[in-house]
């Protein structure tokens, strides 16, 4: 019976997809000798977990990584393709929840809620209701969206159309920009943004991009949300930022080290939201992650290539290592 191995558990649907198509496993633990113990008889990974790249050497009847999600830092794509294996993602499925998450922390940081909240409760109702004299409007301001795939394109329609933000982005394909955004340089639109919100995949040229320099051109109140992945933000600048009040704060739900240690700096500032990079996940992102990602497994396992294969140089080996019937 053929085994479909998975990080974490799915959601009830993509479970009951799979039942019929052979045994659905969840890995036991997520290091990486029991990654590659328990991936060494499957024939799909379904991925929300970094993958070591020995996983793919000795897993003779692996067909595809698949990841539950967009991003595919967490598969060793070169790995994957010199054994033959096909890589694919589910994108686009969860851009609406990471933008509304984007919305949410940004209207808490303006609003002051996370020290309204401890001090409502800690020291009362006038300590609480203090703090809104220096709140602030979300509307008329710009805000910069770096990165516009399926989640930048989310939040510049939410920001601009229901909060009537000016909207400005800068990408790496300057095609035509959807309504109502303006293209800049990764310079002007830092120079310029109120809320500047990452949205861009990690490569090389985003690794390290808000920089010391970078940060020292922002407004002096600016915001910055990374919904990207950690290694975009320099941490030692953009701590040394908030220690010297030199923008307004941040809310992240990623990081270079996660979890992220509960000694962290990030978890000493008032003006700074953390979440565990939960930005993507509702019940009904998972939903769609998983019943995704369930489907190109099904089509993987009656020998056809995934929808949203992303290695396909890798073809002509994988169909030596499996000829179609």
């Amino acid at each position: 019976m053929r085994k479909i191995l998975s990080t974490h558990p799915l959601h009830p649907r993509a479970t009951k997809m799979l039942a019929g198509a052979g045994r659905l496993a969840i890995a036991s633990a997520l290091d990486a000798k029991t990654l590659v113990a328990e991936a060494r008889d499957a024939d799909i990974v379904i991925v929300r977990a970094p993958l070591p790249p020995e996983l793919f050497d000795g897993a003779d009847n692996l067909r595809a990584a698949i990841r539950h999600g967009a991003g595919l830092d967490m598969i060793p794509v070169e790995a994957a393709t010199a054994a033959g294996v096909l890589v694919a993602n589910v994108p686009a499925v969860n851009a609406r929840s990471v933008a509304e998450h984007v919305m949410f922390v940004t209207l808490a940081l303006l609003r002051r809620f996370r020290v309204v909240d401890r001090d409502l409760r800690a020291r009362g109702w006038l300590a609480g209701r203090e703090h809104a004299n220096s709140t602030s409007e979300l509307a008329g301001k710009t805000i910069g969206i770096v990165g516009l795939g399926a989640v930048g394109q989310a939040v510049g329609h939410i920001a601009a159309h229901g909060f009537d933000l000016n909207v400005v982005a800068t990408t790496r394909s300057m095609r035509p920009a959807p309504e109502r955004v303006g293209f800049l340089s990764i310079d002007a639109l830092v120079e310029q943004s109120d809320i500047i919100v990452l949205c861009c995949p990690l490569t090389e040229e985003t690794r390290g991009l808000i920089s010391r320099e970078c940060i020292a051109r922002m407004k002096p109140n600016a915001l910055l949300i990374n919904v990207s992945r950690g290694p975009v933000i320099d941490d030692e600048a953009l701590i040394e930022a908030l220690r010297k009040g030199r923008i307004g704060g941040a809310a992240l739900d990623v990081f270079a080290t996660q979890p992220l240690p509960p000694n962290h700096p990030y978890f000493g500032f008032d003006n700074v939201i953390v979440t565990p990079h939960m930005a993507g996940i509702t019940e009904e992102s998972m939903m769609r992650m998983g019943v995704g990602a369930a489907n190109e497994s099904l089509l993987v396992l009656a020998d056809k290539l995934p929808v949203n294969l992303r290695n396909p140089e890798v073809i002509d080996h994988y169909r030596r290592r499996f000829p179609a019937h």
